[in-house]
């Protein structure tokens, strides 16, 4: 489609992308629009800025609301459900968006926006810190330029289609919904239901400050609504103290008392917070400087010190013991090793000074080995039957082992041989020198006869 300028605007021009269904709906104060939206500078490379389907979630705009960016009700206006339309916006209708962008990628992240909602109003914020956190915002409202900004319409709702949260209510509605919610908060508190309570007293703040930043700081509207804002952010602290958040409680009754040092309560509850995390210097201070404010808190405040001086006690006593067991421990776990390292190292050093030569220690095995003469081997283990096979002649075989009955055998032999010899051979003129025999022939030999009775009878 062809590039038209919006009836009657000057600094837009519309191009429709994608035509929508049925007329145009009606939009009216009160009317909550959601859609989606792309923001893209206007370079040759419609560098993307923002884009919500990225992030996931859509844009929603309750109408009538002073809303920041206000040129997004005169584009959503000109819209029908499911259209989808480019706009290109100059300068005077974009001046706003760094600090709506700011604010929306804050939600992204998962972070409260700086100024408790992205529906507060005013320029003072805009100068309040010297960097929005994000280098291509700073640079855009820096130097300003003309934006696009691609919109698809999903949903518009009357007023009376849907509940409408405190951020949706006009300034008037707000003031009148702070009262209501802190007395909501005050009987959720007694009832212990404690959660509950501070999201009552945090809902009715972020009323108080949407419509504070519409006033100029320090002037009596201003103070009177800071007044409503200290006591909502005093009974949330209340709250997160139940809740041992105290590092929090600290941090949140700084900041007041900062603004305003008379700030009694503001003093006692950060005391309490100081007594909580062992801080007795600081707690002491608060309470007294509660004593100076307030001399007919004296009761209180000498009950709460006389508290203090116990639990501080306690703790020093606990502290006591549990360095005592630590530094028993550490000295039951070192002087043991110690002394164990002290013996060792005498150990080490007594040989030395005693026998400074001292052999080294061998073994049975080692000792016989050296007394072998060098270079000569071990001689092999022999069996006994080894020790008399080698005490036998070399080459020379065992006699035969003979039984009784042979050697009898032989000798009757060799007795017969000698008888045959004597028959054969002549008698010599000397006697015959009997033949040498073996201890088993002597024994075996036969004896002379002796010589009859008869012949010695003879005369």
């Amino acid at each position: 489609m062809e590039d038209s300028l919006l009836f009657g605007v000057e600094g837009i021009k519309k191009t429709i992308l994608y035509g929508g269904t049925n007329q145009i709906p009606k939009f009216m104060t009160g009317s909550k629009v959601t859609f989606h939206f792309r923001t893209m500078l206007c370079n040759d490379d419609r560098t993307v800025i923002d884009d919500s389907k990225k992030v996931g979630v859509p844009m929603e705009v309750v109408f009538g609301n002073m809303f920041k960016l206000d040129v997004w009700e005169i584009l959503l206006k000109s819209m029908r459900i499911g259209e989808v339309a480019e706009f290109w916006c100059d300068i005077i209708h974009t001046g706003m968006y760094p600090i709506v962008a700011k604010s929306l990628r804050r939600i992204a992240e998962g972070k409260d926006p700086v100024d408790w909602h992205i529906h507060t109003c005013g320029m003072a914020n805009m100068f309040a810190y010297h960097t929005l956190g994000y280098e291509d915002l700073d640079e855009l409202q820096k130097e300003p330029q003309p934006l696009i900004f691609v919109l698809e319409l999903l949903k518009v709702q009357q007023p009376s289609e849907y509940d409408r949260e405190s951020w949706a209510l006009s300034d008037e509605e707000k003031l009148k919904a702070v009262p209501v919610l802190h007395g909501q908060g005050n009987k959720l508190y007694k009832m212990g239901r404690i959660e509950e309570a501070m999201n009552k007293y945090k809902e009715g703040l972020i009323c108080v400050r949407n419509v504070q930043t519409k006033e100029k700081a320090w002037e009596a509207p201003w103070l009177k609504l800071e007044k409503m804002a200290n006591t909502l952010t005093l009974n949330y602290c209340q709250c997160l103290l139940r809740l041992e958040e105290y590092y929090e409680v600290i941090e949140h009754t700084s900041d007041i008392i900062n603004q305003h040092p008379g700030a009694i309560k503001a003093f006692y509850l950060r005391g309490k917070a100081h007594m909580e995390v062992w801080n007795e210097t600081e707690a002491k201070a608060d309470f007294e400087r509660v004593l100076d404010l307030d001399p007919g808190m004296k009761k209180s405040i000498k009950k709460e010190l006389a508290v203090l001086s116990m639990r501080m006690e306690e703790k020093r006593e606990e502290d006591r013991l549990r360095y005592k067991g630590m530094f028993n421990d550490t000295a039951a776990g070192q002087i043991a090793p110690a002394q164990a390292l002290e013996e060792m190292t005498t150990e080490q050093e007594t040989p030395e000074q005693e026998t400074p030569e001292m052999p080294e220690q061998i073994t049975l095995e080692e000792a016989i080995l050296e007394q072998a003469p060098p270079e000569q081997e071990m001689p092999e283990q022999i069996t006994p039957e080894d020790a008399i096979l080698e005490q036998a002649p070399p080459e020379q075989e065992m006699p035969e082992q003979i039984t009784p009955e042979d050697a009898i055998l032989e000798q009757a032999l060799a007795d017969q041989t000698t008888t045959e010899q004597v028959i054969l051979e002549p008698e010599s003129p000397e006697p015959a020198t009997p033949a040498q025999t073996t201890v088993e022939e002597t024994t075996e030999e036969v004896m002379p006869e002796p010589e009859t009775v008869c012949d010695a009878e003879e005369p």
